[in-house]
């Protein structure tokens, strides 16, 4: 339901393991390295125990679909306080065999055959246990038999027990002393930290194709820690139950103060063993993460960065009449005939022309001594010395 109002790709929190959104936490990660060396050692037992909803059937799917399908054979049962015949019985079903018989011997003898044949052609074979709390102490016993079956002195099949904190005392009960001594590994899948579970909240949200709607405030995340004690089925619950609340609201903000009326609907519900934290906890103030941008967001600033758009000048304005007041003049020169104003194209090059242009390229003296519509002042008797003599103009000399 809240998947399409916030745009996702699927459920982020369902309580059904799915080994797809594992996250890798600092436990979690022991534990999956325990279960590799020990299925790398090829013989007895693998022991995985933890709180109800701490991940341990999501650990064993992750591990088995790494495994490649032409090299093991994989039988999962989960058990249900089975006596040793029932177990026995269970397993063969487990690996596809006949189990509407009475006679132990012909189970077994179905049971070495077929682990016989797998292991001639290549195949391992793996029993994996789900709830091993349960079974009884006659069916712990059958499992160790089915551990001595050997080829060429090496085990046919391996056994990984996943179960709750009290399989452990079960092993390590005195009448257990053969079981415990099979043991290849065991680990503890520990509950989440404050700042794992935030981790994991955000891992799967992610997963699903997240982009920070609803932007879920820095207060949330330690009430949520607090009431689910770090379990991760329980934070699912949690955190599907918040989402659907911000969607009936429509909300694209999710603060400390829906947490608290989310949480206070679960508590009236009696869907959780935890009270809830104290007021203190829903007087922090709310604090978002700023929004990230997206990848096709994140393409387009990257291309304006590297591959700016050219620059274009601005318009040019229309060209002004120039008058001997202007600061900019035409690199035209006028000649000594042009005295009626029109302009020359001829640029001057006569004996007062520098040797190296101007700066601004622009031989200033002809627009100052020439200019157009006006009388020259060397035409004013008198200017020089010569005038007075001679009366001619200087350039009159000149012919």
């Amino acid at each position: 339901m809240y998947e399409q109002f916030y745009d996702l790709k699927a459920e982020p929190f369902r309580l059904s393991p799915d080994h797809r959104f594992c996250f890798n936490h600092k436990s979690y990660a022991k534990a999956k390295a325990y279960m590799q060396y020990a299925f790398q050692r090829a013989e007895g037992f693998v022991m995985i125990t933890g709180r109800p909803g701490t991940g341990k059937t999501t650990l064993v799917s992750d591990l088995i679909e790494s495994l490649r399908q032409d090299q093991v054979t994989v039988g999962m049962l989960v058990c249900t306080q089975l006596g040793a015949d029932d177990l026995l019985r269970m397993v063969a079903d487990t690996f596809g065999l006949p189990s509407n018989t009475e006679h132990k011997s012909q189970l077994l003898q179905q049971l070495t055959k077929l682990f016989v044949n797998g292991y001639k052609s290549g195949k391992r074979a793996l029993l994996i246990i789900d709830e091993a709390q349960d079974l009884s102490t006659g069916a712990l016993e059958e499992l160790r038999l089915l551990t001595n079956l050997q080829i060429n002195r090496e085990p046919l099949l391996q056994i990984f027990l996943l179960g709750q904190e009290e399989l452990r005392n079960i092993v390590q009960q005195p009448n257990m002393e053969q079981v415990h001594q099979r043991l290849v590994a065991a680990c503890h899948l520990a509950s989440l930290t404050e700042d794992e579970t935030k981790s994991y909240i955000k891992h799967r949200l992610c997963q699903v194709g997240w982009q920070n709607d609803p932007a879920i405030s820095e207060a949330v995340y330690p009430v949520i820690h607090k009431v689910s004690q770090g379990i991760p089925r329980r934070i699912n619950m949690i955190c599907s139950r918040l989402f659907l609340h911000g969607c009936v609201e429509e909300l694209h903000q999710i603060g400390i103060n829906d947490a608290k009326i989310v949480l206070s609907e679960i508590d009236q519900e009696q869907l959780t063993s935890r009270e809830l934290p104290s007021e203190l906890d829903f007087t922090v103030p709310d604090i978002y993460e700023a929004s990230k941008l997206t990848t096709e967001h994140q393409g387009e600033l990257k291309k304006k960065i590297i591959d700016p758009q050219p620059y274009t000048s601005p318009p040019v304005a229309p060209e002004l009449s120039l008058t001997p007041m202007d600061s900019q003049v035409k690199e035209e020169s006028l000649s000594v005939d042009d005295f009626d104003g029109s302009v020359s194209s001829e640029k001057y090059t006569g004996p007062d022309t520098r040797k190296k242009e101007r700066r601004s390229y622009n031989d200033r003296r002809a627009a100052v001594r020439y200019e157009p519509g006006k009388k020259d002042r060397r035409q004013n008797p008198g200017r020089r010395g010569k005038d007075k003599k001679t009366g001619k103009f200087p350039w009159q000399f000149w012919v």
